[in-house]
């Protein structure tokens, strides 16, 4: 056990059980170096690839990343309490995420309910948060339908990628990969439930496969990370009426790149000047400086993750750190933001944890 100390920042870091992992692991990061260290982690979970943390700090969710054909409902969403001094988690409750392989989860701003995306069965679903963080039965669950079909392999039917709420908390936004679209519902907290909002829907270009989607500060803009197209797209954001409005695409990679790429995670820096996506076969960190009038990208620079598949990224509260989850090297890499530039610069710290897959941060 390691207690906290001023100047350090809580960090956990879901994996991916194939190999050596344990589970999920906690970290803290020196405020002032950028260097992070390992204190403690819990396992007894199956690929808790996805993380979310309630508003008031003191539970953690977890997604079981489980695919199973014969078991159309092997996923499972957990909850832990959080000792805010030690980083050790204590496990509450498991659900059934009604579905296969859920990736992606976050707690909404009032901490009343979590909800989860079923990638390989294409859903997502909501679950009521009762008083003491624990989990209720789902509440809600909306299945998406149909395919896109541009990419047989990876689009022969819905994969919901990701869930991602506006500030405001009335809407929520899910990219399907499988769809080539962004679906969007209306969010009734209190009750749990999710309703097709005035625009249910907005499409991506054919094939581009949606991932990650993150708001502006301002709650205006909107940016989505195409994982089969490795491209960034930027959208304005109608915060009355939720709706999407499609403003420019740019690549996430050099003119001169040849290889195989996919892209995976999409961040804002806090004060919303620069926007950052992670490619995985380039193995960079792509910056863009963003135009918070306009909504216009451009780009400014490649960073590499000094390892390979940067699944996830985080970038720390001050905005004064990036942290690379690398998956398939086994690595998190700290970086230096400049938040003037935008550019990155490896603080020399890294830290070894097996197939690191999220990054989430708990200031203490």
């Amino acid at each position: 056990m390691s207690n906290a100390t001023a100047g350090e920042t809580l960090l956990f870091v879901g994996t991916y059980t194939h190999t050596d992992s344990q589970g999920i692991y906690t970290f803290r990061m020196d405020d002032a170096s950028g260097k992070i260290r390992q204190t403690a982690v819990i396992g007894g979970i199956e690929h808790p690839s996805f993380l979310a943390i309630h508003p008031n700090g003191q539970f953690l969710y977890a997604t079981s990343e489980i695919e199973d054909s014969h078991d159309q409902n092997a996923g499972a969403v957990l909850a832990y309490a959080i000792d805010r001094t030690s980083g050790e988690l204590t496990f509450l409750n498991r659900q059934s995420s009604l579905g296969t392989a859920p990736c992606h989860a976050v707690v909404d701003a009032t901490g009343s309910c979590l909800m989860a995306a079923n990638y390989q069965s294409g859903s997502a679903v909501v679950f009521p948060i009762l008083p003491d963080g624990r989990l209720g039965e789902a509440s809600d669950k909306v299945q998406h339908q149909g395919g896109s079909n541009v990419d047989p392999a990876r689009q022969e039917g819905p994969h919901a990628h990701s869930v991602t709420i506006d500030d405001a908390n009335r809407f929520v936004y899910v990219a399907d990969l499988g769809l080539d679209r962004v679906m969007v519902y209306q969010l009734d907290p209190a009750a749990g439930k999710l309703s097709p909002a005035a625009q249910p829907s907005v499409d991506a270009a054919p094939g581009a496969g949606p991932r990650h989607f993150d708001f502006h500060p301002s709650g205006r803009f909107a940016c989505l990370i195409n994982e089969l197209g490795s491209t960034l797209s930027s959208y304005a954001c109608d915060p009355a009426t939720g709706a999407l409005t499609h403003l420019q695409t740019a690549s996430t990679l050099p003119e001169n790149f040849t290889g195989d790429n996919t892209t995976a995670d999409v961040h804002f820096a806090p004060d919303g000047r620069f926007v950052y996506g992670s490619n995985r076969g380039h193995h960079s960190i792509a910056i863009f400086a963003f135009d918070d009038s306009s909504g216009a990208l451009t780009p400014v620079d490649r960073e590499p993750t000094q390892g390979e598949t940067p699944r996830n990224f985080g970038i720390d509260p001050t905005g004064n750190y990036l942290l690379a989850a690398n998956q398939d090297s086994d690595t998190i890499v700290s970086f230096r933001r400049n938040p003037r530039s935008g550019l990155l610069t490896p603080t020399g710290h890294v830290a070894q944890v097996p197939m690191p897959v999220c990054i989430r941060y708990l200031p203490v």
